[in-house]
């Protein structure tokens, strides 16, 4: 292997990174206010990125059905807790028209939009920002529908349900989209002589997202009152309830975040190579994988678990291209010895 070689593996090892970055924060994340190993979070990538290429190719994309499903579903369950409430007569029923153009008018109005309008004739920005419109809400959605009933369980039963939910969303993913894998077009055509070196605008922007997305995430949650709370809720989840901290509101946060991060995502890497209805698991693994370096709790040393990854792929498919996945997913062996070793192991509380 030459220094141009090694370059170029490194370069797209930092690509491929830089998502793995991401998915592995958004895992950390929902995991620490929730306790919730989100396993789904890969389906999300997929679903972004053939949102995107339906749109693409003047084809209705069916994940907008499923948001609508899960709107009135989620409104059902709105509409029942509210019946339930003993407050119902102080006004709690003034709520559900609110519900009900969010549950159900927003979905409604995006299935109508994306049935009239040809995804193509729209400028890339606008397409994107239409399927990220159609699969960022399903989050808080599901949260609503799946996990929240089950908060306070066990980190098992969380997991559990996580399983679950995952499966339900591969086979909808294939219900949706079909078996056949897609490409979308991508945010930049531009090439880059370094060297001997050449870098795709496309890497560039996917480096650059990433990196932004990270900041705005640093200031989100060191400068505004819910990313403040978010944090209250991750470091002690009774504290926070007792000081008036919502924690189903910051589960919901906590999924809305995770969802349009693993949407970007898939938008993104859609130009890179061709995704399928089951793409995403192995990706958002992958991240996992980040996420458990960084002991499902540490933001920056997820990142950096997760860079580490994408580097370990990229010059494992050049050395031993048949075992990159095992040599990947290998990685997490050691760090759980040496995290099972130097951990002070406390029951779960009931």
């Amino acid at each position: 292997m030459d220094f141009s070689i090694a370059a170029i593996l490194a370069q797209d090892g930092i690509t491929s990174g830089a998502i793995y970055a991401l998915l592995a924060l958004a895992l950390v994340l929902v995991f620490s206010v929730t306790r919730i190993i989100f396993i789904p979070q890969g389906e999300f990538v997929a679903f972004g990125a053939l949102t995107l290429a339906a749109l693409q190719s003047d084809k209705f994309p069916h994940s907008a059905l499923l948001l609508l499903l899960l709107g009135v579903l989620s409104f059902i369950q709105e509409t029942a807790g509210v019946l339930r409430s003993s407050e119902r007569r102080l006004g709690a029923g003034r709520s559900l028209p609110l519900a009900f153009a969010k549950f159900v008018l927003f979905p409604v109005a995006l299935v109508l939009l994306a049935r009239t309008v040809p995804g193509s004739s729209l400028p890339l920005v606008l397409q994107v920002l239409l399927a990220l419109a159609i699969v960022i809400p399903m989050g808080p959605m599901i949260y609503r529908l799946a996990y929240q009933p089950l908060a306070e369980a066990s980190v098992l039963v969380l997991l559990i349900v996580s399983v679950g939910v995952h499966y339900a969303l591969v086979g909808t993913g294939l219900a949706m989209f079909g078996a056949e894998g897609s490409r979308t077009t991508p945010f930049s055509d531009a090439r880059f002589e370094i060297g001997a070196m050449t870098v795709s605008g496309q890497s560039l922007v996917i480096i650059g997202v990433s990196l932004a997305l990270i900041v705005a995430l640093y200031f989100y949650f060191d400068r505004t009152l819910s990313g403040k709370a978010l944090r209250a809720t991750a470091v002690n989840r009774l504290g926070a309830q007792l000081v008036g901290i919502g924690t189903t509101h910051a589960g919901r946060t906590a999924f809305t975040l995770a969802v349009a991060i693993g949407a970007l995502c898939g938008v993104l890497i859609a130009p890179l190579t061709t995704i399928y209805y089951d793409s995403g698991f192995l990706i958002g693994l992958k991240g996992f994988v980040g996420a458990i370096i960084g002991g499902m709790g540490s933001y920056p040393i997820a990142a950096a678990g997760a860079i580490l990854v994408g580097l370990l792929e990229s010059y494992s498919s050049f050395w031993a291209s048949a075992y990159k996945e095992v040599i990947v997913f290998t990685l997490i062996i050691p760090v759980l010895l040496w995290r099972s070793l130097t951990s002070t192991h406390v029951e779960e509380e009931e």
